[in-house]
């Protein structure tokens, strides 16, 4: 309600007593095209917050002239509305919420910085670091190339510090791809693929759009090589693998059909030309009724998810075979293009694909690990490695997955909707902030997470967050049905008792009979934290007990128990 003072309205009893306070006055009584100027001053937070109070307030709130007048002042250079439903309130959150963050693993600064945001990006969709460089690719088809100020340490090494200027690298780009190697010092080139407007016929003023791959330098930013296909040929994703030498470029039709080319990357620089085959790969050549909606790769290897859930597997090394599977049986030196599918419970919606173990999470939010667990990349409280897809129970509804060379992270949301980060593996180098040893199970990282952060990448020297919230991508989970909720006992575990269906009060039986199996004080303490590592629970739990344990083992070991052993 709004008070003012109204001369002509009749006075009420005990006017005196009320002089000067006015009649109250409904906000609903101003015109709507005013109310919605006045809240298109407001910040988007508060507009947010505003549109929650009442039914009044939501529907100026959600008004598209409110948000209009909002995405002017956020990016004034921005003139199209953007495609979607709600165009201009999508525009608008875009780019309030758009945000590259990192933290650099090297050094004495151990906080979240954050890098300069191009005026003329529509939102934040893709991003990938090079060896020097940061390129961010936005919703409207631009792709930004961001330079970095690269500092001397104490130490004599130089460092990266921040992204302190940009430029726009090409228009039109649909997606763009770099050596898929975790370390960024092999991503020399940029492989961007767009489209572009090619001649027509000689002698006519007609033009068509055609798909091209253009090779850029990312040192510099320069184009040395470009490769145009058929126009009726329409791509949605590329992805490499393979050596510099025997690179293979991977191209995703809208169709859903995969087609390959391969580059000899020492020649690119070479000012000549020559022409590259493309060929329909072996995955939609036997397999042609699968549509394939995404792909992921690494330097030795190649996943395929359908859009039917269903996963696809390439391995071109044997070395790399026998780390995801556990065997050589099945593996063909002669025939790596070969697809193996991968037996799994459910739809699979995205994943994570590290050098030798991977990650999958269905259309419930479970989390499948599969791979090499040296390390303890695989979450699943234990190093040893798993030759198939295994869930990791105390973890559900990743927001991102990310497999790095010997660690895995996770970003998820709370019910609060805040976000933490999650890691497990490998800590050397400062690559699990807050657990230099690293960690069999999944730990939260001592790491402040954006509000908005949607996906995540982690170099040698720098942790990478993309911060961007885009309204129309609603959460894909389902709920679990009830039948599948409760779960039955692994066969390991043996039958459970019927009131029991889970088999949890028989495995509690039987961690308690490997405890009573230890010989001494301390090495009871360490099966103890491995059996929290394997228990379903959440990680600030898991925390908890972990951090119990470490103070009960310390007191026992100044109780003359002997030195306490290192941590787990």
């Amino acid at each position: 309600m709004v008070k003012r003072s109204c001369p002509s309205c009749p006075s009420e009893p005990g006017g005196e007593e009320k002089k000067g306070r006015g009649n109250p006055v409904s906000v609903q009584l101003f015109p709507p095209e005013l109310v919605e100027h006045i809240v298109s001053f407001l910040p988007v937070r508060d507009v947010v917050a505003l549109g929650q109070t009442c039914h009044y307030f939501h529907q100026v709130c959600d008004a598209e002239g409110v948000w209009r007048r909002i995405c002017h002042r956020l990016s004034p250079r921005l003139r199209e509305q953007g495609s979607g439903v709600r165009p201009w309130k999508r525009a608008a959150i875009l780019n309030y919420t758009k945000g590259l963050y990192f933290q650099a693993f090297g050094g004495r600064r151990r906080c979240l910085s954050k890098s300069v945001a191009p005026q003329l990006a529509h939102g934040y969709r893709r991003f990938l670091p090079t060896k020097d460089h940061v390129f961010i690719l936005d919703y409207a088809g631009t792709l930004f190339f961001l330079k970095n100020a690269l500092v001397s340490s104490t130490l004599g090494q130089i460092q990266w510090k921040r992204a302190c200027r940009y430029v726009v690298l090409c228009r039109g780009a649909k997606d763009f791809a770099s050596d898929p190697r975790c370390d960024t010092v092999y991503r020399k080139y940029l492989y961007v693929l767009a489209t572009r407007e090619q001649p027509g016929v000689v002698g006519t003023t007609s033009s068509q759009a055609c798909d091209c791959v253009e090779v850029y330098l990312q040192s510099s930013g320069q184009r040395v090589f470009k490769m145009t296909f058929h126009h009726s040929m329409s791509f949605k994703q590329i992805v490499l693998v393979g050596q510099e030498t025997q690179r293979d470029l991977l191209l995703l039709t809208e169709e859903g059909k995969i087609y390959s080319l391969v580059v000899n990357e020492t020649q690119l620089d070479q000012p000549r030309s020559y022409t590259v085959q493309l060929a329909l790969r072996k995955v939609s050549r036997c397999l042609p009724h699968l549509r394939v909606a995404c792909m992921a790769s690494n330097q030795s290897s190649t996943l395929y998810i359908t859009d039917q859930g269903g996963v696809y597997f390439e391995v071109h090394t044997p070395g790399v075979y026998r780390d995801l599977f556990g065997t050589l049986q099945a593996f063909d030196p002669l025939d790596q293009q070969m697809p193996l599918a991968l037996s799994l419970p459910a739809k699979i919606l995205f994943c994570a694909l590290g050098y030798n173990h991977l990650g999958l999470v269905d259309e419930f939010g479970r989390i499948f690990m599969q791979g090499n667990n040296r390390y303890g990349q695989l979450g699943t409280g234990d190093k040893m490695d798993r030759g198939e897809p295994t869930r990791v129970h105390y973890l559900q509804r990743p927001i991102a997955l990310w497999c790095g060379l010997n660690h895995s992270l996770v970003l998820s949301q709370g019910s609060d909707f805040s976000k933490e980060l999650l890691g497990c593996g490998c800590g050397a180098g400062g690559r699990l902030p807050g657990w230099p040893k690293g960690s069999a199970s999944f730990v939260k990282l001592h790491i402040k997470v954006p509000l908005c952060a949607c996906s995540l990448c982690s170099t040698r020297e720098c942790l990478y967050m993309l911060s961007s919230h885009d309204i129309e991508h609603h959460p894909a989970y389902r709920d679990l049905p009830a039948s599948k909720a409760v779960g039955t006992p692994e066969p390991s575990l043996g039958a459970g008792a019927p009131q029991d269906p889970g088999g949890v009060a028989w495995a509690c039986e039987e961690y308690l009979s490997q405890i009573h199996n230890c010989p001494t004080l301390q090495d009871r303490m360490e099966k103890m934290k491995e059996i929290v590592g394997w228990m379903p629970l959440m990680a600030a739990q898991k925390d908890f007990f972990w951090e119990a344990l470490d103070m009960l083992q310390r007191a026992a070991g100044g109780a003359g128990q002997g030195p306490p052993p290192p941590e787990s």
